[in-house]
């Protein structure tokens, strides 16, 4: 693996400010593990604070509004997350598609909105138990990522990221073989080619997830395209967070 792996924490509506405690915690100990890209994307309100509060990892925003401004109450546009200190924003995750009936036209125009604030964008993409068992996954998350992710980016590799998550493994305790995931980041990296170029497209991490805990992070990590991990409830402490980093750690030195 040429490249850093990414880890990424998404808190999700989780957390107060006595929370912060737990960032710092995972800051220190990612100074010691330099050959792992570390984030967290807490919530909304916290996203100052945490950016203040840590040194070696990157701070981001769970999701943003497709407008820059105006009367959207109670919504928060890129420029505000990045002026709030966010680095990069998490767009299309399936319980936004879901709660929120966000539909990939949408995520497309947040996605443009978030990279026109300079923001880096995590896409994410996924399928249900349904279309996974009617045999119809590669095809539906690789038309799913085509409709989400903007038709033209410069810098590809620097300014996205891919995030796979199966939507029946999130928060389910279940998880894909090694070898679905394989086939399905191979799938996603011969989209990436074929939208942004070789060069671009090869150099677009690929995330891996849903349910990744620190007893399954080497195994997950070291299939096939897998680049980093999208993390939920177990990035909620630095103990159980740093665990999955450790594992890209020695993944990444194999």
């Amino acid at each position: 693996m040429a490249e850093r792996p990414y880890i990424v924490g998404n808190w999700k509506m989780n957390g107060t400010r006595a929370m912060l405690a737990q960032a710092r915690a995972i800051d220190r100990a990612a100074q010691n593990l330099m050959k792992v890209e570390v984030a967290l994307a807490p919530p909304f309100t916290l996203i100052h604070a945490t950016h203040r509060e840590v040194e070696q990892i990157g701070v981001g925003a769970q999701d943003c509004h497709c407008s820059s401004d105006g009367a959207h109450t109670g919504d928060i546009s890129a420029t505000m997350a990045a002026d709030a200190g966010a680095k990069f924003v998490i767009l299309g995750h399936s319980e936004r598609r879901q709660n929120h009936a966000e539909d990939d036209a949408l995520v497309r125009a947040k996605a443009e909105a978030a990279l026109a604030a300079s923001l880096r964008v995590i896409m994410c993409c996924g399928e249900t138990e349904d279309v996974r068992d009617a045999g119809e996954a590669v095809r539906f998350v690789t038309d799913q990522l085509r409709a989400s992710l903007p038709e033209s980016l410069e810098r590809a590799g620097e300014m996205l990221t891919v995030a796979y998550e199966p939507v029946w493994a999130i928060g389910s305790g279940r998880t894909p073989t090694v070898e679905e995931i394989g086939a399905m980041h191979r799938a996603i990296r011969a989209l990436l080619l074929e939208l942004y170029g070789e060069a671009d497209g090869a150099a677009v991490r690929i995330l891996y997830g849903g349910s990744v805990k620190a007893d399954n992070a080497r195994e997950l990590l070291a299939a096939d395209e897998v680049g980093g991990a999208l993390v939920g409830g177990a990035s909620l402490t630095a103990e159980s967070f740093m665990g999955i980093v450790i594992a890209a750690a020695e993944v990444h030195e194999q």
